[in-house]
């Protein structure tokens, strides 16, 4: 089963994949994918309200921000990553439970990402909003470091996060039952 998905001037196929026997998700990955990410960071940066810094989660918003920052002239951007790294000190950190990951994850910065974000307006992207967990835990080391969030962006919302009123996205994604029948 699939969904044709239609967002920033394109078109994908996405495929159904089951979270249990009775929901599935289109499964949207921008890996890989140059002609949709450019298109995407285009059409977000149209929406974006006027920032400092970019940040993302590991792992599906990385080509997302990285291409943010290139098209709107920035050297850097920001990753929560998953797993402190060897070379991170002072590492803040935020438990999450996404609903694509079976498990409770961590999302951590270091403080040189702090000190970068301290009193700095961030915005913070990804490629899907759905429970709004990973961008809850974003949110908080943002906090933890002195950020001023001034906006919160995704490519598609999906679920619930269609009726915030606190994202900018462009599409919504549809949530299904396991016939491959839209159920929101």
């Amino acid at each position: 089963m699939t969904y044709s998905l239609h967002v920033a001037g394109l078109e994908r196929k996405l495929t159904l994949c089951p979270l249990n026997e009775n929901l599935y998700i289109a499964g949207f990955v921008i890996f890989g994918d140059v002609e949709l990410t450019e298109a995407c960071a285009r059409e977000l940066l149209k929406k974006a309200p006027a920032y400092d810094i970019i940040i993302t989660a590991e792992a599906k918003g990385i080509p997302l921000a990285y291409e943010m920052a290139r098209q709107a002239g920035e050297n850097r951007y920001l990753i929560a990553r998953k797993v402190p790294k060897l070379y991170m000190k002072n590492v803040f950190t935020v438990k999450v439970n996404s609903i694509t990951t079976a498990r409770e994850q961590t999302l951590c910065i270091d403080q040189e990402d702090a000190d970068f974000m301290r009193g700095r307006r961030v915005l913070i992207v990804d490629d899907v909003i759905s429970t709004g967990e990973s961008l809850r835990a974003v949110e908080e080391l943002v906090r933890q470091a002195g950020g001023n969030i001034v906006g919160k962006m995704a490519i598609l919302a999906e679920g619930d996060a269609t009726k915030r009123e606190d994202i900018i996205y462009l599409e919504r994604l549809p949530l299904f039952d396991a016939q491959g029948k839209e159920i929101d």
